[in-house]
């Protein structure tokens, strides 16, 4: 298979994609419709066009693997596909496991880890919540380790939920140890917890989406109300020990701007937010560098973070 990272400007390309997203009826200048495609595969997507709309492009629609053939160009810095032909893909010539990007990191290995991590909660309440949570239902243990972080910033790939949790609760673990009066089980618990609503926010694969509840509310009010709810299944479960968890995971986009319903008005608040922010972006200047084909120290233009990545070369 010719995956999308592979793909070079000039060359033809006869392959199965997944069509993510399909939009007909535009017309151009000259009042001629074409169709405009989003295809991916597990190493990226790339935008499509279909110029001339003929008996080759067969009936097909989003979500569907799709045959084209194509020529790879340039628009505006970017690859992009001039396609001439399409037809729907038959069962048994794909490998979904090509078109489904996927950590690299051992699941079970980290779900260890996030176990671990609860047995080290000393307070009671928060260790009663976090084992209702991640070990007594099955449901969300199972989904967590196969859901993803992010639709396309970061960590966008099966697994990338309990990677990109695990790593923020190390980091929020070694500032727990370093900082003086901070509350270990209360940040603990809150970086665990911080992307839990993910699950609902976004669809799974392969097509990854946001769901309505995910475009009219978002992961940080719904993961703030479903800690409220589970909080209220445990009796006897402090009201500010719940309020302090909650503040934590409606601040830790940490502005306004960014999506956050409250400022970061502790210091395990503000905690979270600096770790959170940390891992996202390190994984975003990673992955700037891993997918870049150019040769020499410059990785590339890097459009969320507004910079050009340089490799760190000795």
């Amino acid at each position: 298979m010719k995956y999308i990272n592979e793909l070079k400007e000039g060359e033809r390309v006869v392959d199965f994609y997944l069509c993510k997203q399909r939009q007909s009826n535009k017309s151009t200048r000259t009042g001629k419709n074409y169709l405009s495609l989003t295809l991916a595969d597990k190493t990226g997507i790339i935008n499509g066009k279909v110029w001339d709309i003929s008996r080759d492009i067969q009936s097909f629609e989003e979500g569907d693997y799709i045959k084209i053939d194509a020529m790879v160009q340039v628009f505006n810095k970017d690859l992009q596909l001039n396609i001439k032909r399409i037809r729907k893909a038959q069962e048994g010539e794909y490998d979904e496991a090509d078109y489904i990007p996927t950590t690299e990191k051992n699941v079970d290995e980290l779900y260890k880890k996030l176990e671990a991590f609860i047995s080290s909660v000393k307070e009671p309440y928060i260790n009663k919540l976090l084992t209702n949570i991640f070990i007594k239902n099955e449901n969300i243990s199972s989904a967590f380790k196969k859901h993803t972080a992010a639709k396309a910033m970061h960590h966008n790939y099966m697994g990338g939920l309990i990677e990109h949790t695990i790593s923020v609760t190390e980091i929020c673990d070694f500032f727990a140890s370093h900082y003086e009066n901070v509350n270990r089980d209360v940040l603990i618990a809150s970086a665990l917890l911080h992307d839990i609503a993910k699950l609902k926010e976004l669809s799974d694969f392969p097509n990854v989406d946001y769901t309505d509840d995910g475009e009219l509310i978002g992961h940080i009010v719904m993961g703030a109300e479903f800690i409220g709810r589970e909080a209220d299944k445990i009796e006897g479960f402090p009201h500010q020990l719940r309020s302090l968890i909650q503040h934590n995971i409606l601040a830790h986009h940490g502005e306004y701007e960014y999506g956050s319903p409250k400022l970061p008005r502790t210091l395990e608040a503000f905690l979270l937010h600096c770790a959170d922010d940390t891992d996202a972006k390190v994984k975003m200047i990673e992955t700037t560098i891993a997918d870049s084909d150019l040769n020499g120290p410059w990785a590339g233009y890097n459009k969320i973070l507004a910079r050009n990545i340089r490799k760190t070369e000795f």
